[in-house]
Order: C-alpha cells, then sequence, then structure tokens
C-alpha cells in the first residue's frame, strides 16, 4: 500500500511534490480506510486519487515520475550496466537543473511494517540511496548511502545481512536495493519485489495491444466469469467473450452482441475502439483488485464513457470489491467524473490533486482541499468555472477568433507577394 510519494527535478515537475494517499485528521475522509500498522499505529488511507489539470500541465508526469522510479528499481542493476550513468529524466527547461539530481521517495505499507524508501539520481552516478523502517512505529535507519563521503555507505544498527558483497557488487550507476532485489537478498528482496508488483502504468495509447493479449489469456482463467460481467453490465450490447484460435496466429477475442436477429459474433477488427479501451482495462485492474496493488492509470476518461470511468471509481471505493487495498491513480480531463447523476461527489476533496504549469513551465501539483470548497459545493462546476485553478486560460471563442486572425493575415501576405 503506498502512503506518500515525493519527487523533484523529473520531467516537468521541477521543484518538490508530494502526492499522498493519508487522509488529514483536520479533514476527515469518509472514502478512507483504517490501516493497523506495527506498533499499535493506525493511519486513514485513500484507495483512489484523481489528477486533474489542463492540457499539457503535467498530469501524466507525475505518473511517469513514479514509474520511473519503479523502472531505476527494477533495472538499474542489471540493465543500465550497458551504458555510461543513470537513466533519468531532469527538468529540462532549465539548464541548471539538468545538472542537479533528480529526487525519488515512496512512503509505504508491507506486512503492516511502514518503509520509506528513496533516492537522488545524478547524470553519472546514484548520488544518494536510503531505507527507513518502523517496525515498532519508530524510525530504524537501515541504510545511508552518500557518494560525496569517503565511506559512500553507512548501515546504522549493522541490521542488513551481507551489506560488504551488497556493496561490491553494486556499481556508482545503480541503486543497491535494485542489486539486492535481483541477487535475492533475504531481508530486501520483498521491498524490491513491492516495486514489481505495483505502480503498473495504464494509458491510451502504448501497449494497448498487449493488455488485450493479456486479458484475453485471463479469459481462459479464474477471472473469465468477472470479465464477462463487466462486459455484459458496461451495458455495449456484449453477452459474452470466447478466446478462439484463428490458425497459426495468437489467440483472439471475439465478442458475442445483441441484435434483433439474437447473438452475433464480431470480429475483434471490427469492434469499436471504446470497446477495445474497456476489455483492454479488465484484466490489469482486476489483476491489480486481485493482489491488492497499485494501478496508475493516464486519462481514464480517454475513450471511455464517464459512467465507465465513474464505475471504475466505485470499484476501488467498494471494500468488497477490493477487499485487499488496491489503489488507483488516475488522471483525467473530465470533470464529470467529480460527481454523481443525483449531485453527490464521487469524489471527496481530498482524493482530487491539480495540476498547474507556472510561467517557467513548471508543473505544480496541489490538492483540492488547498482551495478549501465549501462542505456542500458542487465541485464540478467550481472547477469548470476556474474557482480552483488548473484549467486552461482560454477565454469562448478565442480560438476561432485566433485562427480568423491568422487567415485574414496570410491572405494579406499573399496579396503581398501577388502585388509584387
Amino acid at each position: 500500500m503506498l502512503l506518500r510519494f515525493r519527487t523533484a527535478n523529473v520531467r516537468s515537475l521541477r521543484d518538490e511534490q508530494e502526492l499522498t494517499f493519508v487522509a488529514s485528521d483536520d479533514e476527515p475522509n469518509a472514502a478512507a480506510r483504517p490501516v493497523e500498522l506495527a506498533g499499535s499505529r493506525s493511519l486513514a488511507v485513500l484507495p483512489l486519487i484523481g489528477i486533474f489539470g489542463a492540457n499539457a500541465s503535467g498530469k501524466s508526469n507525475v505518473l511517469a515520475a513514479m514509474t520511473d522510479m519503479r523502472s531505476a528499481v527494477l533495472n538499474s542493476y542489471a540493465r543500465w550496466a550497458s551504458f555510461d550513468g543513470t537513466a533519468r529524466t531532469p527538468f529540462a527547461l532549465d539548464v541548471k537543473e539538468g545538472e542537479e539530481p533528480s529526487f525519488f521517495e515512496a512512503d509505504l505499507v508491507l506486512d503492516d511494517v511502514r518503509w520509506t524508501y528513496g533516492f537522488e539520481l545524478g547524470t553519472d552516478r546514484v548520488e544518494s540511496e536510503w531505507l527507513h523502517s518502523y517496525p515498532r512505529g519508530h524510525r530504524q535507519v537501515w541504510l545511508d548511502r552518500e557518494a560525496s563521503r569517503d565511506k559512500v555507505y553507512d548501515w546504522p544498527g549493522s541490521r542488513v545481512k551481507d551489506r560488504a558483497q551488497l556493496e561490491r557488487r553494486t556499481r556508482p550507476n545503480a541503486l543497491l536495493l535494485s542489486t539486492a532485489g535481483t541477487d535475492n537478498h533475504p531481508q530486501l528482496s520483498p521491498l524490491f519485489h513491492w516495486f514489481r508488483r505495483n505502480l503498473w502504468l495504464i494509458n491510451p495509447e502504448d501497449e494497448r495491444t498487449q493488455r488485450e493479449a493479456f486479458t484475453t489469456r485471463e479469459l481462459s482463467g479464474s477471472r473469465a466469469r468477472r470479465i464477462n460481467e463487466l462486459l455484459r453490465v458496461a451495458d455495449l450490447g456484449i453477452t459474452g467473450a470466447e478466446v478462439v484460435q484463428e490458425g497459426k496466429d495468437r489467440p483472439t477475442v471475439r465478442l458475442t452482441h445483441r441484435s434483433a436477429a439474437g447473438e452475433v459474433a464480431f470480429d475483434w477488427r471490427h469492434e469499436s475502439f471504446g470497446t477495445r479501451s474497456w476489455f483492454a482495462l479488465l484484466g490489469p485492474l482486476l489483476l491489480a483488485l486481485d493482489e491488492g496493488a497499485v494501478l496508475l492509470v493516464d486519462e481514464l476518461d480517454s475513450s471511455l464513457h464517464p459512467r465507465f470511468a465513474a464505475e471504475v471509481v466505485r470499484l476501488f471505493h467498494d471494500p468488497q470489491a477490493n477487499p485487499k487495498g488496491a489503489q488507483l491513480v488516475f488522471t483525467s480531463h473530465d470533470p464529470s467524473v467529480l460527481t454523481t447523476p443525483s449531485g453527490g461527489r464521487l469524489l471527496e476533496p481530498g482524493q482530487v490533486w491539480l495540476t498547474e504549469k507556472d510561467q517557467d513551465g513548471a508543473t505544480d501539483l496541489y490538492p483540492l482541499t488547498a482551495a478549501s470548497p465549501g462542505e456542500d459545493e458542487d465541485l464540478m462546476k467550481s472547477y469548470l468555472a476556474g474557482a480552483f485553478g488548473a484549467v486552461p486560460s482560454l477565454l469562448e471563442g478565442q480560438i476561432a477568433r485566433r485562427l480568423l486572425a491568422a487567415n485574414e493575415r496570410e491572405r494579406e501576405h499573399e496579396a503581398e507577394r501577388s502585388g509584387s
């Protein structure tokens, strides 16, 4: 379970930004669930966060930063050996920031124990790396790595086994946690595998074919009944799904649809983009719910009707549908997901985060609670009215006026060229 994520100097996130699932004590949240921690501690944790903002405001970069952290943990030891330096994407609009380290930190719960793990990546090496554990509610420092020190690694309390071997095997441009996980270290591997099983990213364009193939394989397994049910309940006219083998090609899926003449099976290529997007989402969605994993969905509303997006939100909110505490972080342009058709709130203010870019092109990420919305305020209407920020700075009709003006200048230019 993810509690907090912090990052800086990554993509458009120049200054340090924090995304938190922990509900504030000052602002009780009906969507939060109590999570018991070792040391007789308890936290109220949200199952879901939605990030909203204008186009190019940095919403997707928040998710990308989370997957950048995951990728570094999983790949820095095994894959970064083939090239010099580290794989990172610093803030590109300021030359000075490109020379500064990129910062990542995750606060998470693993087997009822809270852990804080983070690192800083420079251009050529891992500048720092740290790991803290809270087995009795109080912080224990397990690892403190600092590349600028004569003694790079410090192991307070000597809690970690095989320290000398880990130090020898970890290159300057690799994370020690990546080394430990690849080598199946008995104490650190569980944390490595948390990153492997979490922070899965789904976006509307990349790897949709692979997600379709994954959901197709799931139709032959234990999740087949639930996939069929979610296809039927989506009101797409679908009555069922089956896996078919056509020659030597890989298996594909065939959906049956209601019609006046009875059930009709469509070739997969003839299904609508919206149907294929919903189908491609179902496999990873059910896997995350079954595993209690953290799922990242970029543009949840892309090719999906707002009611579909709302039902995904409800799945993660429902303790019976989500008994293992899976979490969702999604981005969206569509504020209708903030409210229900009856005018109630689908998301509480503490679950809504907003992104804006400043004049330097840097993204600012902040919670809706910072705008202090009223208890009965219609979040969708206020958001669209610009009361919370994070909307395009665009006047009504401005695009058409700009286009007409550009056309007029073009005609004048052509007239001048013809006259000459």
